[in-house]
């Protein structure tokens, strides 16, 4: 059992002890250096009288200091000590002294042939990006990006792609449609309640599923459980008395009942999961909870290139990142016409998969969550989790008479069928059907064009006529819709934003 550190406030002061523990942590290690020297993420470096940095004669990696795990958990950071050192890293361009490159790894542990420069850098094929904010960035860092930051998921895993027509590799060369599933990069502001409304979601289903495997073994009967969790149905659930649980009519969320609430598949748990996957693959930055400590499996010579401090860290700024908003049109006209666009959205049915407010039990983000996979960290590895109230990170927020807190993401956190148009992938995302699409976040949607999975939509209204099979009636009605009235209901929709002081 993990115990917890007390809460932390935002609004605390930030202390010196903080301070000097984020600049003791070390820089990436050279692998030949590794044997006469402690782990990066333990050694101390001594401060120089300018800035508590060693001097760098020449070249240097982006990431000047790495944070220990182990002093998160003993709580030698604040709250915004953490923040900070993940801005840094989610800001920093990460080069080869960083341990950056074409890794001999894909982003999910496979292996592939490493390429040397100037075949080490490939915006197809991985790694795509210097720095996380160079495709998260409107309107600011953690945003979205336009379709020239697109990435290709899953193409990591395939040859070096320069589409000469030979084969490579020992296997065939690619097309732009096979090489892999292009993608739009998305917003990540607000994502701490996303996570927090998915673990409430999962936990429900996991309760009601003990409950129908209680009662079929009390009753000797088959029993069937509706999986509804915040009002979302996802199917049925027969529990057996002898154990067994036959989820063949659960639908919108995998066999285990965890909701996924990132990717634009609903392939990722936890932001912890995005993050420790993304590293590899967009920047060939191996993490020591994949790799191990002290080990070197993308071959490129360095060690411990981000730790499982320096992950606690991104994940805290990305879970912390300020909850989109509604804004206010500017004039009078405008005003009613969102009004009026938003009793449309209704009437629609829009609001059946986008719906507008669902329940949050508590504002308690708690790092590491409780549903990572085996490759990332579990409440179950640290001594200590580490506790943050996000209440201070959202405007407006209301509460329900049972005192569940409105969030008003516009989602169900379930996959849908989209239809054939949308049906764009070459190859299935984590065993994920291709037809199926987890439902948009929409609120913050409109400070992030372009739109869809691909970034091929440049207006709203061009998303919304793409939407077919599970959507299908719902695309029917917009499109029959007097100009007017679309207008009304697209000019609601603009006021879903992130609000940010550069907008």
């Amino acid at each position: 059992m993990s115990k917890r550190i007390p809460l932390v406030s935002i609004c605390g002061t930030l202390v010196a002890s903080a301070l000097i523990a984020l600049l003791v942590g070390a820089r990436g290690q050279r692998l030949d250096a590794l044997a006469d020297s402690v782990p990066a993420a333990e050694s101390a470096l001594p401060p120089s009288e300018e800035d508590g940095l060693t001097p760098v004669i020449g070249e240097e990696p982006a990431v000047k200091r790495h944070i220990s795990q182990a002093d998160i958990e003993a709580g030698h950071f604040t709250l915004e000590a953490l923040i900070e050192h993940g801005r840094v890293l989610f800001t920093a361009n990460f080069n080869a002294l960083d341990g950056a490159g074409r890794p001999e790894l894909t982003g999910k542990g496979g292996l592939r042939k490493r390429r040397e420069m100037p075949d080490n850098f490939n915006r197809i094929s991985g790694p795509d990006a210097n720095a996380c904010s160079g495709c998260h960035n409107l309107p600011a860092p953690g945003g979205g990006g336009e379709v020239a930051v697109n990435v290709f998921v899953l193409a990591d895993a395939l040859p070096f792609v320069d589409f000469d027509g030979d084969t490579v590799e020992g296997g065939p060369n690619q097309t732009l449609k096979t090489v892999g599933n292009e993608r739009n990069t998305p917003s990540i502001f607000g994502a701490g309640f996303i996570e927090l409304l998915a673990r409430e979601m999962t936990a429900e289903m996991h309760a009601l599923r003990f409950a129908g495997l209680r009662e079929a073994k009390r009753t000797g009967r088959v029993v069937s459980v509706e999986l509804v969790t915040k009002g979302v149905s996802f199917g049925t659930l027969l529990c057996g008395p002898d154990g067994s649980v036959d989820s063949s009519a659960v639908e919108g969320v995998n066999e285990d009942l965890i909701v996924r609430p990132f990717h634009q598949k609903g392939a990722a748990v936890s932001l912890r999961e995005f993050t420790n996957n993304a590293a590899i693959h967009h920047h060939g930055m191996l993490s020591v909870e994949q790799a191990g400590e002290g080990r070197d499996p993308d071959a490129d010579g360095y060690v411990n290139e981000l730790t499982v401090g320096d992950i606690t860290a991104l994940t805290l700024f990305q879970a912390t990142l300020p909850a989109p908003v509604q804004v206010t049109p500017d004039t009078r006209v405008e005003r009613e016409a969102a009004a009026r666009g938003r009793a449309l959205f209704d009437q629609l049915q829009c609001s059946a998969c986008h719906i507008p407010e669902m329940p949050l039990a508590s504002l308690l983000f708690v790092e590491p969550g409780p549903f990572n996979p085996d490759n990332d960290l579990r409440p179950e590895d640290v001594t200590a989790v580490f506790e943050v109230d996000l209440s201070p990170f959202i405007k407006g927020l209301r509460q329900d008479a049972d005192g569940n807190y409105l969030l008003p993401v516009f989602t169900d956190l379930k996959r849908h069928d989209m239809g054939e148009f949308l049906n764009t992938d070459a190859s299935e995302q984590a065993g994920i059907p291709k037809q199926l699409w987890l439902t948009r976040k929409l609120w913050g949607f409109a400070s992030e064009p372009p739109f869809l999975h691909h970034g091929r939509a440049t207006l709203i209204s061009e998303a919304i006529l793409a939407h077919g099979g599970e959507a299908r009636r719902q695309r029917a009605a917009f499109a029959a819709l007097p100009q007017a009235e679309q207008a009304e209901l697209l000019e609601f929709l603009l006021t879903l934003r992130i609000e940010v002081g550069t907008e």
